[in-house]
């Protein structure tokens, strides 16, 4: 039987559904090579609060992508003072009328920032730009070692762009329109079992500091299956413990509420009356998570965190918060929960990212019957 930890969440979530779901300053080569080097964990270093802690890191060599970076850096300064008006325009433009996160823009900063050196070099503007500047500029990717996803992900930053400059009448024609995206190998999400969630929401000790806020966290990030970046960001007046669900700000500013177990509310209930208080140096501070400090624990402080946990749980894929997510969502289909509910608790905006979770659920029904089946 399942310990109470790793399931239980997953049965409160889809009984409450019907209830709550209705309503670069100028850089050099060697700074530019020391930024795009990795870095990777190597090891846990003990703490005071007998936990594992944020684990020290090393240089790992350089990508090929970093070497090509280093190569042909971008020498355009992204500071909001040098970027062309047109880039600026178009950012406030998808903060303040698009509502995109904050995520999003730095993503279209950054891609944008590349296509300007790259139109610099070309000696072209954007409204002389043409359809085979955007191929070149894609074909550099491809050179630089980029993944078909991540050249894909440049072309709608560009298309968003140049649409934006076609509506305001900046450009007579949208150079993207014609310019056919990388296919894209579908690869299924991967996730843990429901053995493995009970292992890893184990592992914190729960008699220290740390272990509660990472206990809370982890219990809480199964029980939701909140993106990374919604769970650092939660406070504790986002939780209603009598009716159990949280409410959530996601992409967009979007905001949604999720059903939440008791185990995990329980958890989080424990971390908030003996453990945030001894971090809350400042009474004032609105997050929930707080790092050693007193400040609101990061993104990148939590992903190091729950890959320390995974390798103590000797979990053979590399945990990830959205590997997390992933397996919140698998369980929920496999377990006789509907599309759409899943959707609107993963707070996808088109049914069709959730549609992948149905097509993981195909290919384990096929593994279990190869398996059993004895004319398999």
């Amino acid at each position: 039987m399942l310990v109470e930890g790793g399931q239980c969440a997953l049965h409160a979530s889809v009984g409450k559904l019907s209830q709550f779901l209705l309503l670069p300053r100028p850089r050099g080569s060697a700074e530019l090579h020391r930024s795009t080097v990795k870095r990777v964990p190597t090891r846990v270093k003990p703490d005071r609060y007998g936990v594992p802690s944020e684990p020290t890191e090393e240089q790992a060599p350089p990508t090929t992508a970093s070497v090509h970076a280093v190569l042909e850096p971008v020498r355009l300064d992204p500071s909001p003072a040098s970027l062309p008006p047109e880039i600026c325009q178009f950012l406030e433009y998808a903060r303040v009328e698009k509502g995109l996160a904050g995520n999003s823009i730095t993503s279209y900063r950054r891609d944008l920032v590349k296509f300007a050196e790259y139109l610099r070099r070309q000696g072209r503007s954007y409204e002389r730009t043409s359809r085979e500047e955007i191929r070149g500029f894609l074909a550099t990717l491809y050179r630089r070692g980029l993944s078909a996803r991540s050249v894909a992900r440049h072309l709608v930053s560009l298309r968003n762009f140049f649409r934006f400059l076609l509506k305001e009448g900046r450009t007579r024609s949208d150079p993207t329109s014609d310019v056919d995206a990388p296919k894209l190998d579908q690869t299924l999400p991967k996730y843990l079992t429901a053995e493995e969630v009970d292992v890893l929401l184990a592992q914190p000790d729960t008699s220290a500091l740390l272990g509660l806020r990472d206990k809370a966290m982890l219990e809480l990030l199964y029980a939701t299956g909140m993106r990374v970046s919604e769970l650092v960001r939660l406070r504790w007046a986002d939780f209603d413990s009598n009716l159990g669900i949280v409410r959530c700000l996601g992409k967009g500013n979007k905001e949604r509420l999720i059903p939440v177990g008791k185990s995990a509310l329980r958890a989080v209930e424990n971390y908030v009356q003996h453990s945030r208080p001894e971090f809350a140096r400042n009474e004032a501070t609105p997050f929930l998570f707080l790092n050693r400090r007193g400040g609101p624990l990061s993104r990148v402080g939590f992903w190091k965190l729950l890959a320390s946990y995974g390798r103590h749980a000797h979990i053979a894929t590399p945990l990830t918060p959205h590997l997390v997510r992933h397996s919140f969502a698998t369980h929920l289909l496999e377990r006789g929960a509907d599309l759409r509910s899943i959707q609107l608790m993963l707070g996808h905006s088109n049914i069709s990212t959730t549609q992948i979770y149905t097509h993981v659920l195909k290919e384990r029904l096929k593994q279990v019957y190869q398996t059993h089946h004895p004319r398999a």
